[in-house]
């Protein structure tokens, strides 16, 4: 029998476990795998249509009953901050984030096991150990980077590194039209810096330098609590059933 290489990416479909989100609901989810020399443009196609990466996974919901889960991407060029946040940007002026290549250090695994164990301890990635989490950073086929978010040290003015403490954490993929926030963590003992906030209003910032027009955020819940800081990051486009629409709602 010839056998014939596949040219297009395989689809799969998981199993009904119960929903993170939104209690009494079931969730699933349709996947398929990102590797090769083809990836990063795969991932480019999926992401545009709803998808999130997870190591060399590509996933999103296909749940029977709820369509909670709505894609998010913010218009970096049309941002402009509120007054809340910029006293957030004003607060963490002391940090510098550098950009790395997508490798763990023992560093990193240290406040991400403090911000697991203070924020998630009960969550699905609450017993990630060390190898888990170099999984999760370096398998990878697409342009992934690692942010890490210092105070100043003594010389970063000089050298630019920002060999302070290590305060918070990004990883991040790079697009062809925009950025897109994989995963990231911070110092729980630093709460009052609201470093969740500041890390997606960096990656504006950064979305725009670079000419980018979107930063992904991944799924705004509707009916999750958890999950409503997403919509205040304005304007905004939500995927709906006829592509990517600008969203209006109020923010939270």
């Amino acid at each position: 029998m010839t056998q014939h290489p596949t040219q297009s990416p395989q689809f799969f479909l998981t199993a009904p476990s119960p929903c993170p989100y939104i209690d009494g609901q079931f969730e699933r989810k349709v996947f398929t795998h990102l590797v090769g020399e083809k990836a990063p443009e795969l991932n480019d196609l999926l992401t545009q249509g709803g998808f999130r990466r997870s190591q060399n996974i590509a996933y999103r919901p296909a749940c029977e009953t709820c369509r909670a889960c709505v894609s998010v991407r913010i218009l970096a060029e049309e941002f402009r901050p509120s007054k809340n946040m910029k006293r957030v940007m004003h607060k963490n002026a002391d940090l510098i984030g550098a950009v790395h290549d997508a490798e763990p250090t023992t560093e990193q695994y240290s406040l991400f096991r403090a911000y697991l164990d203070a924020r998630h301890r009960k969550g699905g990635m609450s017993d990630m150990t060390v190898l888990d989490y170099a999984m999760m950073v370096e398998d990878t086929h697409v342009e992934t980077k690692i942010i890490e978010y210092r105070r100043r040290g003594p010389d970063s003015f000089i050298t630019g590194t920002g060999q302070g403490e290590l305060i918070a954490v990004a990883l991040s993929d790079t697009m062809a039209d925009g950025l897109s926030m994989v995963y990231s963590f911070y110092d729980p003992s630093q709460e009052e810096r609201s470093l969740g906030t500041y890390m997606i209003l960096d990656h504006i910032a950064r979305a725009r330098t670079a000419g980018l027009p979107h930063v992904y955020l991944g799924y705004w819940v509707h009916g999750s609590s958890k999950m409503d800081y997403k919509i205040r990051y304005q304007p905004q486009e939500h995927l709906g059933p006829k592509g990517w629409e600008r969203y209006d709602g109020a923010c939270a």
